[in-house]
């Protein structure tokens, strides 16, 4: 089932249902739905929602970015190239052209982990395996300090320049809003290998600041 809402509080009444899933630039959750990888019930197109493309200024000079800003528009900004280049320049590097014009930053710091071995239905820690297959074989993309037990790493390019930049993740879901540090955002896969960040169901990023 497709939906499509314009307003945040339907967006969280909507996405609260069991199976739902939140649509951005769809780049990652389409694919991960062509592979079988999620398998959603509905899925709840968030680009209506106003103003979660906004790059936004404020007057101490901080910046906060909508969910839905596009991974392009963010490299090609002047503001934030002159500001944050760190942030430019991350943004600079996903994917192809093609990926930053549709990504959006919100589901780029979601996107899931593209390992090999996940992403082709191979049995793993990730899809209800009992083992890591990365951990004694074709790993050269994967975590080589700590982690385990699963070594896939988190695919975000920006999230390495917000995690230096201080930036923080505004949080929505139906029970309540909250605001969580990037560098308290991703979780390591101990106790549980299928998660990769602190996400509720039910709970989607509505935009990201930067002090």
């Amino acid at each position: 089932r497709y939906q499509r809402t314009l307003t945040l509080a339907a967006a969280e009444q909507m996405l609260a249902a069991t199976g739902a899933q939140p649509l951005g630039g769809g780049t990652d959750l389409l694919v991960t739905m062509r592979e079988g990888l999620v398998r959603p019930t509905e899925v709840v197109d968030l680009r209506g929602l106003p103003d979660g493309d906004a790059i936004t200024w404020g007057a101490d000079g901080s910046l906060t970015l909508g969910a839905r800003a596009r991974i392009a528009t963010i490299a090609d900004d002047p503001q934030v190239r002159e500001r944050f280049p760190a942030l430019a320049m991350a943004c600079d590097a996903v994917g192809s052209p093609a990926l930053r014009n549709m990504g959006t930053l919100g589901g780029n710091l979601c996107q899931r982990p593209r390992c090999w071995y996940f992403r082709s239905g191979i049995p793993c820690l990730k899809s209800n395996g009992t083992d890591c297959p990365a951990r004694e074989g074709e790993n050269t993309h994967h975590a080589i300090f700590g982690g385990g037990p699963c070594y896939a790493v988190n695919p975000s390019d920006p999230a390495v320049a917000l995690t230096a930049l201080g930036a923080v993740i505004h949080i929505a879901g139906r029970e309540s809003t909250r605001t969580v540090p990037v560098d308290e955002f991703f979780v390591l896969p101990d106790p549980d290998p299928r998660r990769e960040n602190v996400l509720a169901p039910g709970e989607f990023v509505t935009a990201v600041e930067i002090p």
